[in-house]
């Protein structure tokens, strides 16, 4: 069966896959500290889960409206505009989807146009390091991916300046992550509001249909000195802003696949409108059982949040601490999310005592995994200067947190 060149062309996400890795090696009896997992160790709050298994006994178990129930949209509306500021936001702004990964792919499908013969591609403007799926699913959409190289040493955000430069009339999205996976950094809000001007006088000159696309994922796990702030709340570009979220990393509900997507405006409710067009023709809708305790993690389980925060902001701190102990490496400090995504460069040309050149961080990465049971998440798909940095998540115990660093301070003194 001959495959599209499109899925030909597409790269496997190399989180999932070292994920995979480590748990099949899990399977076989093989004690591994897994760093490479982009969810969080906690159980799903208990209120939530009860809400859930009450929406099945009382037999809500049939097809939803496409965009999701109006209880829960409702809600999602009342919260973006109480706690996050969005303005001109009803419940026909709210799309919910089957992950936040669905939510992103089909707002690309709603902005990016596959280029006519003799046309321009439309570009996507996107700082990296960035989540390896940004790329792949603007790419798949039909846009060219124009990056911003961004470092440990500013943060690993973009500058007005960078950004500025980036935009031309062919620019139709800039994607702002913040929290941010894989750095785990943030924008502060005079930062994001810098960022907003730059991108409001492009629209009013150059790139008129620009669009920016606010992955707010963990707005909910910030420990830092760095308030959250969302980036639709800035009134100049609001309309402008496509809000994707949801509840799984801040409420240790990955498995339970959802996700929303949240405009403002009459441009905002026109493009929703477009993409529930879109999910009608794909997986019809979300399971509406799960939403009982979706809504109950959002109104019931602040206590919960509270406690995930907390053992987060302790592990960021010691994964920090301990990473810095390691001669050589350099790191941003984690100000929100759970990863860490140390620079290997130093260690990279050198070699284990086995006499393996260690000349990439998938090298890198996979040497460490075989000889010191510790898995960790390559750089190079996050791009730019990822290709000589590893992610390592805190979303485990502080005790794995300083055993994995100590085999990682061993495993790099052993190199030559």
């Amino acid at each position: 069966m001959k495959l599209s060149r499109r899925l030909s062309s597409l790269k496997p996400s190399s989180t999932v896959a070292v994920m995979n890795k480590a748990k099949a090696l899990t399977a076989q009896g093989v004690k591994v500290l897994n760093f490479s997992a982009g969810e969080p160790d906690f159980n799903s709050p208990e209120k939530a889960k009860r809400a859930l298994i009450a929406s099945v006994e009382a037999n809500n178990t049939k097809y939803l409206p496409t965009a999701g129930d109006p209880e829960t949209r409702k809600l999602l509306a009342e919260l973006a505009t109480s706690r996050n500021a969005i303005p001109a936001c009803t419940p026909d702004h709210v799309l919910i989807t089957c992950g936040v990964k669905m939510g992103l792919y089909l707002v690309a499908q709603g902005l990016f146009d596959v280029a006519a013969p003799g046309e321009p591609q439309q570009e996507f403007v996107l700082p990296v390091p960035s989540w390896v799926s940004f790329a792949p699913i603007a790419e798949l959409a039909g846009a060219k991916v124009v990056p911003i190289e961004t470092t440990a040493a500013t943060g690993f955000k973009m500058t007005p300046q960078q950004l500025k430069a980036a935009i031309t009339p062919r620019t139709r999205a800039v994607l702002i992550n913040s929290p941010s996976n894989p750095c785990s950094t943030m924008y502060t809000p005079a930062e994001l509001e810098a960022l907003a001007a730059v991108i409001d006088e492009a629209a009013r000159t150059i790139a008129p249909d620009l669009a920016v696309i606010a992955d707010e994922l963990y707005q909910h796990i910030v420990f830092g000195d760095t308030p959250f702030k969302a980036v639709g709340s800035i009134a100049s570009i609001a309309p402008r802003v496509i809000t994707v979220s949801g509840p799984g990393k801040s409420f240790a509900m990955t498995g339970w696949r959802i996700g929303w997507v949240i405009t403002s405006g009459p441009g905002g409710k026109a493009f929703i409108d477009g993409l529930i067009k879109l999910q009608g023709q794909t997986v019809t809708a979300v399971p509406g059982f799960v939403l009982a305790g979706v809504r109950a993690a959002l109104t019931e389980c602040q206590a919960d949040l509270d406690g995930f925060k907390k053992q987060f902001a302790e592990r960021a701190e010691v994964m920090y601490s301990s990473l810095k102990a390691i001669p050589g490496l350099k790191l941003a400090k984690p100000e929100g999310a759970f990863y860490a995504f140390p620079d290997i460069g130093v260690y990279l040309g050198k070699s284990t005592p086995a006499g393996q050149k260690l000349s990439t961080a998938a090298e890198f990465a996979t040497a460490l995994l075989e000889t010191k049971q510790v898995a960790v998440v390559p750089g190079e798909d996050f791009g730019g200067c990822g290709i000589s940095c590893i992610r390592m998540s805190f979303a485990c115990s502080t005790d794995q947190i300083k055993e994995g660093c100590r085999r990682l301070a061993e495993f790099v003194a052993e190199l030559k």
